[in-house]
């Protein structure tokens, strides 16, 4: 069932554009008045059809490259028939480029419905405003969260339980950037309007509250930077083994106190023998 409507958006489109055509043929056959509310209608409805006709072929185009960088990310991918029918965040992905398209042509209202029914079918929250590029990537994706004025590069990975989110009620931009080639570990949280450089990654449980530069790693509530210019970090799928830069620091004071013990430790002694001297 579930497949079954999906497939009905795009025979939707189809079906839509179709019967716009016959109306327009009708109309101009029999010559009717020009400015007639119906004909007006009619016209815009053939505007409407053909241009998702023409996004269709787009969508199509970026429905393939996503398909293949699912399957070079995804080890369980083992063909594309099984990333085009099970994966829900590919299904997301299609909801979505239906709902933006009628956003961006100023139909609001049915955007808006079909991102609540690619939620409501997925589990994936994409706001139909926001802006994505190519071969993004959705692991499992339940949980996931993309606001209105988020931008999302080429060829990112988002895992599951992400948000991406905006912070106050200011009108304009208000969520975050990603770059391209940016990974996103399950769980995190990216909030605000900043950026997430190029080829960065954040690991699983992360709170980022502010801007990560390029080829770097944010860790930690709230995020901190771990530098590591000159390598492609998403390339690296593991969103676990990552260092911590606060449980490094915290290793260091500890190792600290330990030679403080001991050198305390070692004065002790000398002191009980100076206290005994001047006892004698």
């Amino acid at each position: 069932m579930y497949t079954s409507v999906l497939m009905a958006g795009f025979s939707f489109s189809f079906h839509f554009v179709a019967e716009s055509n016959i109306y327009i043929e009708i109309e101009t056959r029999i010559d009717l008045p020009a400015g007639a509310g119906r004909l007006r209608k009619i016209r815009t409805a053939g505007f409407y059809g053909a241009a998702f006709l023409k996004g269709d072929f787009r969508l199509f185009s970026k429905l393939r490259y996503d398909i293949r960088t699912i399957r070079e990310k995804d080890p369980a991918a083992r063909n594309s028939w099984e990333v085009f029918f099970l994966y829900s965040g590919l299904h997301a992905l299609i909801w979505y480029r239906m709902s933006h398209w009628f956003w961006t042509h100023h139909c609001r209202f049915l955007a808006r419905m079909l991102s609540q029914w690619g939620r409501w079918f997925t589990g994936i929250e994409i706001h139909p405003g926001a802006v994505i590029g190519k071969g993004l990537f959705i692991d499992h994706g339940s949980g996931v969260v993309i606001g209105e004025t988020t931008v999302i590069g080429d060829d990112c990975t988002i895992y599951q339980g992400v948000t991406l989110g905006g912070t106050g009620k200011d009108h304009g931009k208000r969520h975050p950037t990603l770059g391209n080639n940016v990974l996103v570990g399950s769980g995190a949280r990216i909030l605000g309007p900043f950026r997430v450089g190029d080829n960065s990654r954040i690991a699983a449980g992360a709170v980022v509250l502010n801007e990560v530069p390029p080829n770097s790693t944010a860790v930690g509530v709230p995020a901190r930077i771990v530098r590591r210019d000159g390598q492609k970090l998403c390339q690296e799928m593991d969103q676990v083994h990552v260092k911590d830069p606060l449980s490094l620091e915290i290793c260091r004071m500890r190792h600290e106190i330990r030679l403080l013990s001991d050198r305390l430790a070692a004065l002790e002694p000398q002191e009980g023998k100076e206290e005994q001297h001047e006892n004698l």
